[in-house]
């Protein structure tokens, strides 16, 4: 079976029906959340558009209260199903788009909109996997279902409520990270430190006034930017600002220095980076602390300045707060702290965005944190929490994407782990499988997000395939 002319001769069909996915705009909206659409009205409009394509050709189709819905062929009578999961909201647009993002435009064999790579086209993909499957009368042991989820970009809501109400698939994959096979993700830690009132060094006394410290936007970003604002004596501020020039020629750094009336604002630029791959980014938070640590501050902004730096300060490996850790499936622990603040009239904090290996246990961690800050007088908030998921390699499952991949391709088919999240840590076999081959770069999330017609029916090709060998999987 030659899978990808299967794909090519419904090129026209595959892009005509994406088209239409992509032009709805599918983002998260609570003034038109409503019974039926809990995500708002694009969201709702998008699932529905996805099931009446499943149902006009012959899928038998459900549709959980506009907060998920799946689409099924196979033998009804079959005791498993195997899950395709994808999501089909989107996030907000942001940027500067050559075209509209939700009109979508071919350009340079490139398909651009929101939603593009994230997650609309490989939904389509999956869909047109299956749609050849049965337009060719393969045979099923197991039925199929494509799961199709409105949250994925928040909260994953629409997973929760799907295991409420749904029996667990045998296996399953989702299209919606990287090729070859995604078979391990990390757990998570998600938590704010906190400096409570009467820390020490409250009562101190030093030459300079911390007025307010700021970097970071978002918990799982390395922070671009940073911002501290200080008060003092005028020719000791003007001296810190000539010392600060030193530091960040010395170091290679990009920071500025500028006076609002009696004070003085010091600037530092970072580079932004995922929070799951603190190493690819530089920390400009931290940058900054670093600096500002090796003067005499009034107040608590010494602890906090000094705490910071001693706990977090070029480690990403959590090795001062005594929790470095690694395996060989999924690599070492990461920490980010993409929110750093501190306000002497109010919140003074550090935010941890923790991943952690499928070897670590996040109460061993918490308890390692806790009794490490506690030597600070530090508290932590309640944390959110993600455990970590792995598929064993000997799975059948495994085999079976693996030999798929390998006929499709002829490239080898390496396991792999990330320290981001998908759908497939909802159900105990599920990996991510694509759409991204090696090398290639995600516009997910970006201004101009797109995906090349060719990787569309290349991917339509691999999945038709998987589709059919899991499908009549011996398990």
């Amino acid at each position: 079976m030659n899978w990808y002319e299967q794909a090519l001769s419904r090129k026209a069909a595959i892009i005509h029906d994406l088209k239409g996915l992509l032009s709805i705009p599918s983002i998260y909206d609570p003034e038109t959340a409503a019974p039926g659409q809990p995500m708002g009205a694009g969201v709702a409009e998008a699932l529905r558009y996805m099931l009446q394509l499943c149902e006009a050709e012959g899928f038998r189709v459900c549709n959980h209260d506009g907060l998920v819905g799946y689409a099924e062929y196979g033998p009804e009578d079959a005791e498993h199903y195997i899950a395709v999961l994808s999501h089909l909201d989107v996030v907000p647009v942001s940027g500067d788009w050559v075209t509209p993002p939700f009109e979508p435009s071919i350009r340079d064999g490139k398909i651009y909109a929101r939603g593009a790579i994230d997650d609309k086209g490989p939904a389509m993909a999956s869909f047109y996997a299956l749609k050849i499957v049965k337009e060719l009368g393969l045979p099923l042991k197991h039925r199929i279902r494509l799961i199709f989820g409105t949250d994925e970009e928040r909260t994953h809501q629409c997973m929760e409520k799907y295991k409420e109400l749904e029996p667990m698939p045998a296996c399953g994959f989702t299209p919606d990270a990287e090729f070859p096979i995604v078979c391990a993700e990390k757990g998570q830690i998600n938590t704010r430190i906190l400096f409570p009132s009467g820390s020490p060094g409250a009562d101190m006394k030093g030459e300079f006034e911390l007025v307010s410290f700021h970097s970071g936007v978002v918990a799982n970003m390395v922070p671009e930017a940073a911002e501290a604002m200080v008060a003092g004596e005028p020719n000791r501020l003007k001296d810190l600002a000539q010392a600060y020039d030193v530091y960040c020629s010395e170091m290679k750094l990009h920071g500025t220095a500028e006076w609002k009336e009696h004070s003085l604002i010091l600037h530092m630029a970072g580079k932004a980076a995922h929070g799951m791959e603190p190493e690819l980014g530089m920390n400009a938070g931290l940058a900054l602390i670093h600096f500002l640590k090796g003067y005499a501050w009034n107040g608590g902004a010494g602890h906090f300045l000094s705490t910071v730096d001693t706990l977090l300060y070029n480690d990403v490996h959590g090795r001062a707060l005594g929790i470095a850790m690694e395996d060989d499936i999924s690599g070492p622990l990461t920490v980010n702290s993409g929110l750093l603040q501190y306000e002497p009239q109010g919140e003074t904090y550090f935010h941890i965005n923790l991943r952690f290996p499928i070897c670590g246990n996040y109460d061993e961690l918490l308890a390692k944190i806790s009794s490490k800050i506690s030597d600070y007088q530090l508290e932590t908030e309640p944390p959110s929490l993600k455990k970590p998921h792995h598929v064993p390699e000997d799975h059948p499952m495994i085999r079976a994407l693996q030999e798929t991949y390998v006929a499709e391709t002829g490239q080898p088919a390496k396991l792999l782990s990330t320290g981001g999240g998908t759908y497939a840590a909802h159900f105990p076999m599920g990996v991510a499988f694509g759409p991204l081959f090696p090398g290639m770069e995600s516009t997910a999330h970006q201004p101009n997000e797109h995906m090349e017609v060719e990787l569309l029916l290349k991917s339509t090709a691999i999945y038709a395939r998987a589709v059919s060998e899991l499908g009549n999987l011996d398990l």
